[in-house]
């Protein structure tokens, strides 16, 4: 890893110093805006009954990888190519400490977590990339590759994370004041995995989801008010929590909880933590990184190093035994994948150093792409939003025999390996981070006229 120096300043109660640079267009002069991307919006609709994913029913971008922990933007009327030097800065963040969780957008507020010095921080600002308060969840992670893992996740008016050691909290979102919090490995008796707790935590109604892969459960559910378990999966002996974050999805009356451990890929009933299935999922490292795709009946798991393989799930709903499909030598690691209309994309990390569109019912490579190195994206209006680990941003667009490059620029200006943060677009913005630092980019259509 490059070596950043943690930036210094006060918490809890002395004045940040924060790095902050506005570029704004003219006539924003403190008033307020008309900009569609700062309008509040309301909570999703209603949890539908068909199969497939389920959205937060918090509004906005209230999770990792979006609203159904997919990476699929509903935005439409965006640019269709970028110029040389990009898009245009909205405003740029700095002193964020080492880390490579991103934000999530809820409303008028963005939160976001670094580690600085010896603390895990949790940073809220407003849309104008303004600061509006900060706080710890205990220690930071000075172990190999240091710096802050996970996300926020938002839920009712609090904001819910785990730090690198496992200690979970619950925080009122509008002032960053502690509710409760508690340590999952110390009430489950699990360990810290290799590289850290690194689980983006899911809010599914009253309950928190968190994964200790413990001796005394595999995965748990809290109650988001206070803490406490409300369920507990079977552990699996000799397995330890990876660096896996689940997804939740109906399939044949179920609502479920797919994910990983160590050692293996499983899937869990939502509502009583029933163990539904495990797949064997090892890597040389013992580590389990990307989230399962789920779609069409079927579940996705990939090991870095290994393999990927797609299981097809029963339609009955007495019993889930997993049957292979298909399997692949994509071996996505930080990245993750995400299906779009029956294709998967995503990139490989050692055998395929490359970024690839795949067949979902056949698992067939439709072509690949070596533009980029690894890293992780977002889809929007029919383009992917990429930022590759080296610390390019590019904008792919899929067509069907190849990925059309609509717009490139170097978002960190030296070469690195280590741009492991996932993209977010949300109302015409796309947010992008490297460690201490968070770019925000207006990439929406131009009308006639508009400037």
């Amino acid at each position: 890893m490059s070596g950043f120096g943690a930036p210094r300043f006060g918490l809890m109660g002395k004045t940040a110093l924060f790095g902050v640079l506005l570029l704004l267009p003219s006539g924003c002069g403190g008033q307020p805006s008309a900009d569609p991307s700062r309008v509040p919006r309301g909570p999703v609709a209603a949890e539908p009954t068909a199969d497939g994913p389920i959205a937060s029913t918090e509004p906005d971008w209230p999770q990792w990888r979006g609203p159904r922990r997919d990476e699929i933007s509903g935005e439409s009327g965006l640019l269709p190519g970028w110029p040389a030097e990009g898009p245009r800065l909205v405003w740029k963040i700095g002193n964020l400490g080492r880390g490579w969780s991103s934000p999530i957008v809820v409303r008028d507020r963005l939160y976001i977590t670094g580690d600085v010095d010896d603390d895990l921080v949790i940073f809220a600002f407003d849309l104008d990339g303004k600061p509006v308060w900060q706080a710890k969840n205990g220690r930071s992670w000075t172990g190999s590759y240091p710096g802050a893992r996970a996300c926020c996740a938002s839920s009712e008016g609090k904001l819910y994370h785990m730090n690198a050691h496992g200690r979970v909290a619950c925080l009122e979102a509008a002032t960053g004041r502690e509710l409760w919090a508690t340590d999952i490995l110390e009430r489950f008796a699990g360990q810290t995995p290799t590289w850290a707790m690194s689980e983006c935590l899911l809010v599914d109604g009253p309950r928190l989801i968190v994964t200790p892969g413990g001796e005394k459960a595999l995965m748990a559910a809290l109650d988001k008010q206070n803490g406490t378990p409300r369920w507990t999966t079977e552990p699996l002996p000799g397995d330890r929590a990876s660096h896996c974050s689940p997804v939740l999805f109906r399939h044949a009356g179920r609502r479920i909880l797919a994910s990983c451990s160590s050692a293996h890929g499983f899937g869990v009933d939502a509502d009583d933590g029933k163990l539904l299935w495990t797949v064997p999922l090892r890597s040389p490292y013992g580590v389990n990184i990307a989230t399962p795709v789920y779609g069409e009946n079927r579940i996705f798991y990939t090991t870095p190093y290994v393999f990927g393989t797609c299981y097809q799930l029963p339609r009955t709903n007495s019993t889930l035994e997993p049957e292979t499909a298909w399997s692949t030598t994509l071996d996505t690691c930080t990245g993750s994948l995400l299906l779009v209309d029956g294709l998967l994309y995503g990139s490989g990390y050692r055998k395929h150093k490359s970024w690839l569109s795949m067949d979902w019912q056949l698992g067939r490579i439709r072509y690949e792409s070596n533009a980029l190195t690894s890293g992780a994206a977002v889809y929007a209006d029919g383009r992917l939003y990429c930022l590759a680990e080296e610390g390019r941003a590019a904008l792919l667009k899929p067509a069907p025999d190849k990925f059309e490059m609509a717009g490139q620029f170097r978002l960190v200006r030296e070469a690195v390996h280590d741009a492991w943060a996932h993209p977010v677009l949300l109302h015409g913005r796309l947010y992008l981070r490297y460690h201490d630092t968070l770019w925000c980019y207006d990439v929406r259509g131009r009308k006639q006229g508009q400037p």
